[in-house]
């Protein structure tokens, strides 16, 4: 089975934080925008007299030009802790040199540190936001040194610039707290959302979101995809002669084979009552089919254990790979359901793939 170049899927923590990640970038782009009217405004409407304000156009338009490229004309570029990182440095950069031009460290504009604070603080964590507030603080103490020079290290000025400088760290701390919280139990309430109950795996509307990017790379990228539809066979027989518990338990030693059984590249899903899907991205036919027959032999060779005494159990499996069995990747959940009543029809405990199927079945359900 092929594993090179293998490019790791989203699982569902890693997709709420995908999702994060996207949520967060839309934010910083009007957090930037806002920065930047902000400056403008007082470009027009000063508090003080701004003796470059040459200089100070060019910074806005350096700054304006900076957002276009790296956000909109770079559209492509994955939305990454790192890109944000580099947006909350520039965010910094500006508001520096803006307040350099307005006034230094008498500038109004200085409180826009807080918006940058606030930023990283709600996107980066607790310890990015440490370091730009301590980047923030030697531009600060720089801008203090060029206007109050060596006086700055008198008791007196060194205080009430500390108390000038004091309120944004407090406000960076709370903020990188709250921050914490907040995204750590949203990030629960997404994953309780996106996981089975019963067995602790993927559920199918975290399943399909997956599903849906991985068939759009497969489509774009053309590398092989497969998927697995697999039943549990005569669950009912078991739910009726030692009681739904019991089906309960098979159920969840059937996910536990699955996973067993498969890549960590993978993804196992719950489709509904006793069936599964499992989603091999880079996986062409063949080597679908072996981990098929490999989790087939699993459910032979490992009964559950109730109360000292194994009960066997057995699954069918139907499988569908793209683009082997159809030029269409989305259709692949279609074409492996087919399959799998295939296997179910020709006397279960078994595995099909659309090429192993009766020529008339064939045409029809992998077309």
């Amino acid at each position: 089975m092929p594993t090179k170049n293998l490019d790791k899927p989203l699982h569902c923590s890693e997709l709420c934080k995908d999702n994060e990640l996207k949520s967060f970038s839309r934010s910083m782009a009007e957090l930037q925008w806002l920065m930047l009217i902000i400056v403008m405004v007082y470009f027009f409407i000063p508090t003080r007299t701004i003796e470059a304000p040459d200089t100070l156009i060019g910074i806005m338009s350096a700054y304006a030009v900076f957002i276009l490229l790296f956000r909109y004309v770079g559209t492509r570029l994955e939305d990454t802790p790192w890109k944000l990182a580099i947006e909350t440095w520039a965010m910094i950069s500006f508001i520096t040199l803006a307040i350099w031009q307005t006034g230094g460290i008498e500038s109004p504009l200085q409180n826009l540190y807080l918006i940058s604070v606030i930023a990283c603080a709600i996107t980066l964590g607790k310890a990015m936001t440490i370091l730009e507030v301590a980047l923030i603080a030697c531009c600060y103490l720089y801008m203090g040194y060029h206007y109050y020079s060596t006086d700055i290290f008198s008791g007196q000025t060194f205080t009430f610039i500390v108390a000038r400088f004091s309120p944004l760290l407090l406000v960076a701390y709370v903020t990188s707290i709250l921050a914490s919280d907040i995204l750590n139990a949203k990030r629960r309430i997404t994953e309780l959302s996106q996981t089975d109950d019963l067995t602790g795996i993927s559920n199918m509307r975290a399943f399909n979101e997956i599903f849906e990017k991985e068939i759009a790379s497969a489509a774009r990228y053309a590398y092989p995809l497969s998927v697995l539809m697999v039943d549990l066979d005569k669950l009912k027989l078991v739910n009726d002669q030692f009681g739904h518990t019991t089906g309960s338990d098979l159920i969840r030693h059937a996910a536990s084979l699955m996973k067993s059984g498969i890549r960590e590249a993978d993804i196992l899903a719950r489709y509904g009552g006793d069936e599964f899907v499992i989603l091999m991205p880079h996986t062409d036919a063949r080597s679908s089919a072996l981990v098929a027959e490999r989790i087939r032999k699993l459910f032979e060779t490992n009964p559950l254990n109730i109360d000292g005494h194994g009960l066997p159990a057995s699954v069918s499996i139907g499988i569908a790979s793209y683009p082997e069995n159809t030029n269409r990747p989305e259709t692949l959940l279609d074409k492996a359901d087919a399959a799998l009543y295939q296997s179910k029809t020709s006397g279960r405990n078994r595995s099909t793939t659309c090429n192993d199927m009766p020529k008339a079945a064939r045409v029809q359900a992998c077309a």
